[in-house]
């Protein structure tokens, strides 16, 4: 598949790009970005902005997909205008900033019959996949309660500049919370049903006292499970992804309970009327993401993020994020 690269203002991006570029099933055509600091970036990085306008990529015949990286306000626009000129999309989350734009994005696949992902790559983790295979065993009953932390460094000052300017970032809980969201729709959790709470405010960046740095939501799901989550940007700095507890889940069930951390080397849950916790191997997911996408394209049934999922954990993000912004004027 030949693809081109557009927006390149999230490190995210070079890890599609090392995907790709590491993937026999790819050819990497080049990449447009109109930021100058960006594009030099992004040539010590191997990849070169050889398109001068996001309309000379996308007239392009040979690009079959885009690659979008850019500034979170700016994606659903560009997804918007690929979709419109026949390509498949690979993104970085978010997808977009608002429901409107889900909305078009859903509409243009069903026309074209494109393929739409975005890096729900938390899918691919050794330690979810096994927490999948745990649930889907039925060890744990049914979850009643779920809390999460995906808790992240601000890194102010290191972290991009557009984060901190308004409309370029569309929210924390819909930066950070897709993948809490997407792991439960993953792992066989029924859709949301009703936001119970869910609020964001300013904590750890004083300097830009609009960027909604703390966020924290309450959801009850189709089945009555109940969902806390926090995504922060609370973590401090120095320790950063080094934090043992960077990501941490809990889940509650009428069998049994676990929990973990996402750089744990093993899952041990604890079961009903057993007093020892009960240790899980961790098990490699059987592909990749770039090859996921490959598949998708290809229109196999067995992918590990089919498109319905994304466009689902999409919108309860964006939702979410909707009602925050609703109740955190």
């Amino acid at each position: 598949m030949n693809v081109a690269f557009a927006g390149l203002r999230h490190g995210h991006v070079y890890e599609i790009f090392k995907g790709v570029s590491n993937n026999a099933g790819y050819t990497v055509l080049g990449a447009f970005e109109d930021n100058e600091a960006a594009r030099n970036d992004a040539a010590k990085q191997g990849l070169i902005c050889n398109y001068s306008t996001y309309g000379e990529l996308l007239a392009d015949e040979r690009v079959e997909a885009v690659v979008l990286g850019g500034c979170f306000g700016e994606r659903g626009a560009y997804a918007i205008k690929a979709l419109k000129a026949g390509k498949h999309i690979i993104a970085d989350k978010p997808l977009c900033t608002s429901l409107e734009e889900l909305d078009e994005i859903e509409d243009l696949t069903r026309k074209t019959g494109k393929k739409v992902s975005v890096m729900l790559t938390m899918r691919f983790e050794p330690i979810i996949v096994a927490l999948k295979e745990l649930v889907d065993s039925g060890a744990l009953g049914r979850i009643n309660n779920v809390t999460y932390g995906g808790q992240h460094p601000l890194r102010y000052g290191r972290r991009p500049d557009w984060y901190f300017e308004d409309g370029l970032h569309g929210g924390t809980i819909n930066d950070i919370a897709i993948h809490g969201i997407d792991i439960l729709r993953f792992i066989g959790c029924p859709p949301l049903a009703k936001i119970e709470a869910a609020r964001e405010w300013n904590c750890y960046a004083p300097k830009a006292p609009s960027f909604k740095d703390s966020a924290q939501y309450m959801a009850t799901l189709e089945d009555g499970c109940g969902v806390i989550g926090d995504v922060s940007y609370a973590i401090p700095d120095g320790v950063e992804f080094a934090l043992p507890y960077y990501w941490h889940f809990y889940f509650w069930g009428t069998n049994g309970t676990v929990h973990f951390n996402y750089a744990d080397k093993e899952l041990t849950y604890y079961e009903k009327g057993k007093t020892e916790g009960i240790t899980v191997p961790l098990k490699a997911q059987r592909t990749d993401y770039v090859s996921d996408f490959l598949d998708l394209v290809a229109g196999k049934e067995d992918v590990i993020v089919p498109m319905e999922d994304v466009f689902a954990s999409t919108r309860e993000a964006l939702t979410i994020q909707k009602f925050a912004d609703k109740n955190s004027k």
